[in-house]
């Protein structure tokens, strides 16, 4: 089987813990999982590269390494918006050019702006760098409430764990929903966190933050029930809470409604039927409560871009 080479680009002074959202998604071999990926680091110049954290890593290999790279990630850049050399401009341009998939973690969106891969693009960063870059980078449009952006070619994340999710994203898209579900499983991680859920929660007072813990168990109820016709009011009513303030503990933590919650969570959980199992669309539909059919395909296209027959085609396991 021909392996996905992932190419991380390393600056001075590097952020271990951006570097190993990429290096445990894709570097790690789990002895329960196919191996899907090659996995190393490059930096402008060989040799020892300090971190922000004082010690060295010592980085073999070159530029040249992103010659061969399938995706290309930058996992941060300290200072963020500081100059990058041409150089290394020139080799995320040529990487790109030749179909290299490009990912940004954090402050490494700086990066692929100053290279012009984001020009005219919607693109994220850590919350707190979220406004610098909108003003250093006019053309590029910058989304301050979500977790990552995915042009398909190029993606972008906010900070810190948000890059985990971005990692998590790209495994889901080359190899199906079950299969990255199980990597996040062996990270002990929530399986899926989608893109456009909020950085962070702007709780209005600490007793709103005990409160929101509470959703925890009324979220693993729902996902236990998704053959069930479940509605709002059936989960305000078990959660004890009116509809207004289930909404408003959904919007604040998960940055979403309850009704699209569900609905994401039945997509998923049908993807995962369509990738292991010969049911059925209808009887996939109907597992998942989505009822019927021609409801999934409907629901599925719009979600994912494609019907239900050629997701399973793509990440069908034999």
């Amino acid at each position: 089987m021909i392996r996905h080479r992932v190419v991380a680009l390393l600056s001075e002074p590097q952020s271990p813990f951006e570097l190993a959202c990429a290096a445990e998604v894709f570097g790690t071999v789990r002895p329960d999982l196919p191996v899907h990926y090659d996995f190393a680091v490059c930096a402008r110049r060989p040799g020892p590269l300090r971190t922000t954290v004082g010690h060295s890593l010592l980085v073999e290999h070159g530029l040249e390494a992103l010659r061969e790279a399938d995706t290309v990630i930058v996992p941060g850049w300290q200072p963020p918006g500081t100059a990058v050399e041409p150089d290394v401009l020139d080799a995320l341009r040529a990487a790109h050019g030749r179909g290299a998939r490009l990912a940004a973690i954090c402050t490494g969106a700086f990066v692929l702006a100053r290279a012009g891969l984001l020009d005219g693009r919607r693109a994220t960063t850590h919350w707190r760098r979220t406004a610098q870059l909108a003003a250093a980078f006019p053309t590029v449009s910058v989304d301050a409430d979500v977790l990552y952006v995915d042009h398909g070619d190029v993606a972008t994340s906010a900070g810190t764990g948000a890059g985990i999710d971005l990692c998590l994203h790209l495994v889901r898209a080359d190899h199906g929903a079950a299969y990255a579900a199980q990597v996040a499983r062996s990270m002990v991680l929530p399986p899926h966190r989608e893109g456009s859920q909020l950085q962070y929660a702007a709780h209005r007072a600490a007793s709103s933050t005990r409160a929101d813990a509470s959703l925890a168990p009324l979220l693993e109820w729902a996902v236990s029930r998704l053959d069930a016709r479940l509605t709002v009011d059936q989960l305000a009513a078990r959660a004890g809470v009116s509809e207004r303030t289930l909404a408003r503990r959904f919007a604040d933590q998960l940055g979403t409604s309850p009704g699209q919650w569900l609905l994401g969570q039945r997509l998923d959980a049908a993807r995962i039927l369509l990738e292991r199992t010969d049911l059925p669309v209808d009887a996939v539909a109907t597992r998942v409560g989505l009822s019927s059919a021609v409801n999934l395909r409907r629901r599925f296209r719009t979600a994912f871009g494609a019907t239900p027959g050629t997701y399973r085609r793509t990440f069908g396991e034999p």
